[in-house]
C-alpha cells in the first residue's frame, strides 16, 4: 500500500487518487532568468523519482512543471543583458533542459509557461475578485488574504505568526500588509498585457493556479515543490483557488528539502552556490543523480566531497555487478539442476524485491530502498563465488538489478560505455593473444590504454573479466 506524506496535515496518508489510476501532478519549476543549479536538480530528481515509482505502481500521471519566464529576477535580468525576457528564457530554459537530460530526468507530459497562460490568469483573477476576495487598486489586483478563514493550514501557522516571520512587500496600495499581489499594474519598460484593470502583469503565485487548473483540473491530486515554496507560494495558491472554485485544490503536497553545503543552506550569498553544468564538468551525471537520491527527499542533504565520492563507489558497484552477472551468463560453466543454493538465492531475491517495493511505498523511501538493492548485491556476489552458476536464475538476477535501477532513473547500456563495447571486446581478446605468446609488453600496453578510458580489467579463475572504474 502506498503512503506519502502530506504537508497538508504533516502525516502520511494513504495514496487514493481522485480518478482511480489517472494522477494528476504539479510540480513548481524554476524561473528561467540563470542556469540552474544544484537546487533545481534536487527537486526535479526527487519529483522524477516519485513520478516513476507511481508509473510502477500502475498509475497513469500527467506530469505538468511550468516555467515562470516573467518576474522581477527575469526583467532586471533581460535588461541587463539587452534582450527580451521571451529572449532570456528560451536561453535558460533550453540551459534547464539539458541538464535535466544529463540527469535523466523525465521529460514533463505538459510544460506551461506564464507568458503563454495570460487569458487563463485574467480569467481566475476575475473569479477571485467575483466572489469577494480581491480588490483593485490603481490597475492592481490584491488578495485579500484576511477573508479567507483557513489562510495558513498548510505551513500550520496562525496568519499573525506567518506574517511577523515573513519580508513583506511595502505597498501602499494595500489595504493589509499580508495582503498579495494578483495583477501588478504596468510600469514603464516593463513587459505588460491587456486586462480589465488596465495593462500589467501577472503576480508570480497566480501563475501556477491558473496554469496547474488548466490542464489538470480544478482538484488533483499531487502538488510539490522545494520546502521553501510553503510559504508563501503554495500558501498563497491555495487560498487564491479555493477562493476562486470553493472546493478543495490540492489533495496531497509534497515538499523536499534543501541541498546544504556544510549544514547551510545553499545560496549566493554565502559563495556556496554550484550550477548544474558546474558539477557536470567535474562528475558523471549518473554520480550527481545518485548523490540525490542518496537522502529521503524530504530531508536535507549535505554536498561534500565525502558525499560525492561516496555516491561514485556505489555507482562502480551497481555498474560491475552488471557487468559481471552478463559475464556470468556467457561465460562460465551452467548447471541445469537447483540445489540448495539456487532456491536460497531466488527466495532471497523475491525477498529483495519486495522489501524493495515496500520501501518505495513508504513515502518513497530511496535511502533505504538503496540499502536493500546494495544487500541483494552483495548476495549475487556470494552466489558467483560458485564454480558453476544457473543461467536462468543469473539471468533473472541481472533481469531484477536493471529493473529496480530503471525505477531509480538509471540504465546503464552501452552508451554509457567510455567505448563501444565492440572495441573493449576487441582489445581484450588482443592481450589475451599477447598473453599467450608471452608479449607482456603489448599485454601490459592494453591494459594501461583500457584504464585510461575508465576500464579495470580483472584477471580471475575464470578468465580476464572488466568493469567501469
Amino acid at each position: 500500500m502506498l503512503k506519502l506524506y502530506n504537508t497538508m496535515g504533516r502525516k502520511k496518508e494513504k495514496f487514493v487518487p481522485l480518478n482511480g489510476k489517472k494522477v494528476g501532478m504539479y510540480v513548481c519549476g524554476p524561473t528561467v532568468y540563470d542556469n540552474a543549479h544544484l537546487g533545481h536538480a534536487r527537486a526535479a530528481v526527487a519529483f522524477d523519482i516519485i513520478r516513476r515509482w507511481l508509473e510502477y505502481k500502475g498509475y497513469k500521471v500527467t506530469y505538468v512543471s511550468n516555467y515562470t519566464d516573467v518576474d522581477d529576477k527575469m526583467i532586471k535580468r533581460a535588461k541587463e543583458e539587452k534582450v527580451t525576457i521571451y529572449e532570456l528564457a528560451e536561453k535558460f530554459i533550453k540551459s534547464y533542459e539539458e541538464d535535466m537530460e544529463a540527469l535523466n530526468v523525465k521529460p514533463p507530459d505538459i510544460k506551461p509557461r506564464a507568458t503563454k497562460h495570460i487569458p487563463q490568469i485574467i480569467a481566475l483573477v476575475k473569479r477571485i475578485i467575483a466572489n469577494g476576495y480581491a480588490y483593485v487598486v490603481d490597475g492592481s489586483v490584491y488578495f485579500e488574504v484576511s477573508k479567507f478563514k483557513n489562510y495558513g493550514k498548510l505551513s500550520g501557522q496562525p496568519l499573525e505568526k506567518l506574517i511577523s516571520g515573513a519580508r513583506v512587500e511595502i505597498d501602499k496600495n494595500k489595504k493589509h500588509p499580508e495582503d498579495f499581489a494578483l495583477w501588478k499594474a504596468a510600469k514603464e519598460g516593463e513587459p505588460s498585457w491587456d486586462s480589465p484593470w488596465g495593462r500589467g502583469r501577472p503576480g508570480w503565485h497566480i501563475e501556477c493556479s491558473a496554469m496547474s487548473m488548466h490542464y489538470l483540473g480544478e482538484t488533483f491530486d499531487i502538488h510539490g515543490g522545494g520546502k521553501d515554496l510553503i510559504f508563501p507560494h503554495h500558501e498563497n495558491e491555495i487560498a487564491q483557488s479555493e477562493a476562486a472554485t470553493e472546493k478543495l485544490f490540492v489533495k496531497y503536497w509534497l515538499h523536499n528539502g534543501f541541498i546544504t553545503i556544510k549544514k547551510e543552506k545553499m545560496s549566493k550569498s554565502l559563495k556556496n552556490f554550484f550550477t548544474v553544468k558546474e558539477l557536470l564538468k567535474k562528475y558523471r551525471p549518473e554520480i550527481l543523480r545518485f548523490f540525490l537520491i542518496s537522502a529521503h527527499y524530504r530531508s536535507d542533504i549535505d554536498f561534500s566531497e565525502t558525499s560525492i565520492e561516496d555516491a561514485r563507489s556505489k555507482i562502480e558497484k551497481l555498474k560491475n555487478i552488471l557487468f559481471v552477472l552478463d559475464d556470468a551468463l556467457k561465460n562460465r560453466p551452467q548447471k541445469d539442476e537447483i540445489g540448495e543454493s539456487e532456491k536460497k538465492f531466488r527466495e532471497e531475491m523475491e525477498k529483495f524485491v519486495k522489501n524493495f517495493e515496500d520501501a518505495m511505498d513508504d513515502d518513497f523511501n530511496t535511502p533505504l530502498a538503496i540499502a536493500h538493492l546494495f544487500a541483494f548485491v552483495r548476495l549475487c556476489n556470494i552466489y558467483l563465488t560458485s564454480q558453476k552458476t544457473n543461467k536462468e536464475l543469473i539471468k533473472d538476477a541481472l533481469a531484477t538489478i536493471n529493473k529496480i535501477l530503471n525505477r531509480l532513473g538509471f540504465s546503464f547500456s552501452k552508451k554509457s560505455l567510455p567505448l563501444p563495447l565492440e572495441e573493449i571486446e576487441k582489445l581484450v581478446s588482443e592481450r589475451e593473444e599477447a598473453r599467450k605468446k608471452k608479449n607482456f609488453e603489448r599485454a601490459d600496453a592494453i591494459r594501461k590504454e583500457l584504464r585510461k578510458k575508465g576500464i579495470l580489467l580483472e584477471d580471475t579463475a575464470h578468465g580476464v573479466r572488466w568493469k567501469i572504474e
